[in-house]
C-alpha cells in the first residue's frame, strides 16, 4: 500500500511555457525539474549558479522535498547539485531552485526549459530529543570516519 499526500503547486508568472515536475516513467521515484532560465546559461568547468525552476510548492507537515542531480546530467557532463540532496521544508514557499555545478571540462549550455534536476519527497518524523547523561552502548561506540578499514 502506498501513501498519497496532496502538494499544491503553483506555476510564476512568465513561466507558463515551462513544465511542471512530472514523473518520467510510471515507477520513477523523482519528479524532473525544468530550468526557467530566461536565456541560455552557460555554466563553465567549476561555476556554480542557483537555476529557477517557474514555481512554488506548498506541502503539508511531514514531508520534505530532496533536491537531487539527473544521473545522465551527472554521467555525461559532469553536471551535479551542490548541497545534494537539497532540503525544501514543508514551509518554503518561495520559488524553487536548483544548485548546479559543472564539475567537466567542458562548457555546459542550460537552455530554458531543459530537465536539470529531479525532485523526491521524503517523510519526515516528528523527533523528541531526550536530555541524558549517558547514551547506552554499541558495538560501534564512537567509531568514526573509516573506523572499520579501508
Amino acid at each position: 500500500m502506498s501513501l498519497s499526500y496532496s502538494v499544491e503547486i503553483k506555476r510564476l508568472e512568465g513561466n507558463e511555457d515551462i513544465e511542471l515536475p512530472r514523473q518520467m516513467s510510471e515507477l520513477a521515484a523523482g519528479f524532473d525539474l525544468h530550468a526557467a532560465v530566461t536565456e541560455d546559461l552557460a555554466l563553465e568547468p567549476g561555476q556554480r549558479r542557483l537555476i529557477p525552476t517557474g514555481f512554488a510548492m506548498a506541502m503539508p507537515a511531514g514531508l520534505e522535498a530532496q533536491i537531487r542531480p539527473r544521473s545522465g546530467l551527472a554521467y555525461k557532463h559532469g553536471i551535479t547539485c551542490l548541497n545534494s540532496p537539497g532540503t525544501i521544508d514543508a514551509d518554503y514557499r518561495g520559488e524553487v531552485k536548483v544548485l548546479l555545478i559543472n564539475l567537466g571540462q567542458e562548457t555546459f549550455v542550460i537552455s530554458r526549459g531543459e530537465r536539470i534536476a529531479q525532485m523526491v519527497f521524503q517523510t519526515v518524523p516528528a523527533i523528541e530529543f531526550v536530555p541524558v547523561e549517558v547514551l547506552s552502548d554499541s558495538v560501534r561506540g564512537a567509531g568514526g570516519f573509516g573506523h572499520t578499514g579501508k
